[in-house]
């Protein structure tokens, strides 16, 4: 059997399984990819909401850290949920010692509208992660905290994608438009200045719940596999709007996707 490639997500947790690390460790394991992950918030959240949230002690992110570093190296890694500037600083120094892609997920806000991070950790983010992640893969109301403005047609997105590259030094960055009313399309800005398209048919559902998490774990399974960040954000396109299709209807508020259905290479 050939060697597995390796993606590590750094994030929080969902014990309804629909989003944080649950969902990115499904979405590795379904695009062939070793998943590993350190824990950085535990998390008491389901379809309907946030009930309580605890940030691990920074001992022991360290130690998880540690523990993973220094035994199997990661092809890809992928942050998620950073609440505090500490754990911010802490798992930036680990990924300045590795040359693997970096997926940021800028996780801010739930799906159900609840806020996951400090206004702190949202500068300490902007300095600390973004100059040296590969890809960054905002929302429309996340992209619109980066850029300053509110962003209510294409003109202001395709306009927030260059600021956000240039302002941060981010390489790449994938502007997801699903709140859009009309298409869902996501808008990729890669470092050579192109900038790619990717539409699809918008899926009138509420079951949408952990669909950034699900988006940017495919992401850096396509990297870690050695795929392009047009190839990877290609394949994430198509394999979450098969997932929000296919959502199995669970609980009683925005229910989680489908991470095993789609088939495509």
């Amino acid at each position: 059997m050939s060697k597995l490639n390796v993606a590590l997500t750094i994030a929080g947790t969902d014990p309804s399984g629909g989003a944080g690390i649950m969902a990115d460790l499904k979405s590795f394991q379904a695009r062939g990819v070793y998943g590993m992950a350190v824990v950085t918030s535990v998390v008491a959240q389901n379809t309907q909401g946030v009930q309580d949230i605890c940030n691990l002690d920074q001992k022991i992110l360290d130690e998880q850290l540690k523990s993973v570093f220094s035994d199997i190296t990661p092809d890809a890694i992928k942050t998620g949920m950073l609440a505090e500037v500490e754990t911010i600083e802490r798992v930036s120094q680990y990924l300045n010692t590795i040359s693997c892609p970096y997926v940021l997920d800028p996780v801010m806000v739930a799906t159900s509208g609840d806020r996951l991070i400090s206004t702190e950790a949202v500068e300490a983010l902007k300095e600390k992660l973004l100059p040296i992640a590969t890809i960054i893969t905002p929302n429309l109301p996340e992209a619109e905290v980066l850029f300053g403005k509110e962003l209510k047609d294409e003109a202001a997105i395709l306009e927030a994608g260059k600021v956000i590259q240039s302002k941060y030094g981010v390489k790449n960055v994938v502007i997801k438009g699903g709140h859009l009313e009309k298409e869902a399309k996501d808008f990729l800005f890669l470092e050579d200045g192109e900038v790619v398209m990717f539409s699809s048919e918008r899926i009138h559902t509420k079951h949408t719940h952990g669909t950034g998490c699900t988006y940017a774990a495919v992401i850096t399974a396509e990297l870690a596999k050695g795929k392009s960040v047009q190839e990877a954000v290609g394949t994430a396109k198509h394999f979450i709007t098969e997932a929000i299709k296919t959502a199995p209807e669970l609980g009683h508020g925005n229910g989680p996707v489908n991470h095993v259905s789609y088939k495509g290479d």
